[in-house]
């Protein structure tokens, strides 16, 4: 089982469409997906420190992938943000990593737009 993450906390994992959902790897390449029709695209993320499926995600995004990009696997609260800034609508995460990150730490990260430093540098260089 899994819980699935957005900014409003967790809630349960909705069954999946019976077409237009797309399963990638942390290691494919996005470039090659026919996005027509796709409204759901997972991305497998196979642990938390492999940080190829924020790549992957970002990817599609540059692409003009306009539905909804969800992370799945066993990822960490601290990686919320980050996940958000690439392009990815939420993430999916074992029962486990739930258990030992309750909701309050996944929501807590959830104003991650606030804490964008990148954003933060652009506005600094913008009034100078």
């Amino acid at each position: 089982m899994s819980v699935l993450v957005t900014d409003t906390g967790f809630q349960p994992v909705p069954a999946l469409p019976a077409s237009g959902v797309a399963d990638l790897a942390h290691t494919d390449d996005p470039a090659g997906l026919d996005l027509a029709g796709i409204t759901l695209i997972r991305v497998h993320v196979p642990a938390f420190n492999d940080g190829r499926g924020f790549t992957v995600g970002r990817r599609l995004r540059m692409l003009g992938y306009t539905g909804e990009l969800r992370a799945v696997g066993p990822m960490i609260a601290d990686q919320y943000p980050m996940a958000r800034r690439v392009g990815f609508d939420a993430v999916e995460i074992p029962d486990d990593i739930a258990a030992r990150q309750p909701e309050a730490q996944w929501r807590a990260r959830s104003d991650w737009q606030a804490h964008d430093y990148q954003a933060r540098l652009g506005h600094a260089r913008t009034r100078a």
